[in-house]
Formats: structure tokens, sequence, C-alpha cells
């Protein structure tokens, strides 16, 4: 089993890797079942002595793969093909795989629950506004794009309207074609076979 030693603190100080896992696991579900909260991630990180964002981050991984996992009802033999590619000891992907088996239902009842909950796409308009002076500057030219999102939850339709400049968007845009591009690489389908 590895362990985590921070170099500015005592030697006393060690974690056994597993015990970490075991409580990030733990910090997990309760995230599934109250939502995230950052005191618990802070809690964490102060008795690892680690950045929040690290226990954080390990949290979400977590809660994701247990997600995804049980969305799909993988067998025992495509979590533990999942897991193993983390590079984790045998002992510790035991440890999730035990996690999985056990809050399996519970994960997908949650799970449910948030899908019926959540609103969903139906429509988007959007249009290109410029400033092109103002009283202070006489020659200027301020690109603004609006979008207005419309959603439906059940019977219940709404709309969002969203304002950005097209630096910012075309940020979101490059983001989501990484993500997409990540999707398509042969570790990512490896794992989503698995999932599936």
């Amino acid at each position: 089993t590895g362990v985590v030693i921070d170099s500015d603190h005592k030697p006393e100080q060690v974690f056994c890797f597993s015990s970490v896992v075991e409580e990030f696991g733990h910090i997990a579900l309760e995230s599934l079942r109250r939502g995230s909260s950052p005191k618990i991630y802070e809690s964490a990180a102060k008795k690892l002595f680690v950045p929040m964002e690290m226990v954080q981050h390990g949290v979400e991984g977590l809660v994701f793969l247990l997600m995804e996992s049980s969305k799909h009802m993988i067998s025992e033999v495509n979590f533990l093909d999942c897991v193993l590619v983390l590079g984790f000891s045998e002992e510790v992907n035991r440890f999730l795989l035990k996690l999985y088996q056990e809050h399996q239902g519970q994960i997908r009842t949650i799970m449910k629950q948030l899908i019926c909950s959540q609103p969903t796409y139906q429509n988007l308009e959007w249009r290109l506004d410029v400033q092109l002076a103002s009283r202070l500057l006489r020659q200027q030219i301020v690109p603004t794009v609006v979008t207005r999102l419309f959603l439906t939850s059940g019977t219940d339709s709404s709309s969002r309207v969203l304002q950005t400049d097209p630096r910012t968007l075309l940020h979101i845009i490059y983001t989501l074609e990484a993500a997409l591009a990540a999707v398509k690489t042969s570790h990512t389908r490896r794992i989503l076979r698995n999932i599936k």
C-alpha cells in the first residue's frame, strides 16, 4: 500500500493510501446524498495536508465513477477493468468494488431523482449586439453575444438569458471541442466500452 507524506510536516503525519481512498468513498457517498460541501473538502484537506482542490477533484472523480458504473449496472469484472487503468493497488480496487456493489441501488435511486429534477434543453435563440459609441467614447466597438435557452422540466417551461463576450464564447467552444476530442481517444473508448 502506498503512503501520502507531506514534506512540510512531521514524519508521524503519514496516511495509508487505502484509508485515504476509504475516506474519499464516504465523502463521495455523502456528496451524492446531500450535495457537495466545501467544508467537508476543507476538513479532509487539512487532515491530509493537501490543497482543498485536490480533495474536491478526487471526490468528484469517485462520484463520477460510482454514478456511471451504477447507471450502466456494470459487472464486477468490467468495474475492476475500469479501475485497473487508474493504477491503484489491488486492495484499493477491491475497496472501490465493494463500495460500488454495496451502494449501487441507492446511487441509482439518487440519480433517478436528479434526472427528474433537471430541466432539459428545448431550443436556443441568439443575437449579436454591438455598441458602437457612448457618451465617453465616440468610436468604440463592444460586441456582446446574447443567448436565450428554452428549457422544460416536466410540464413547466422556462427560459434563461445568457450574455457573454466573443472571447469567452470562443473559450467555451474550444473547451467543448477539447472534451469531444478527449472522448475519441482510445483510453476513453476503452473505459466507455467497459461501462456500457
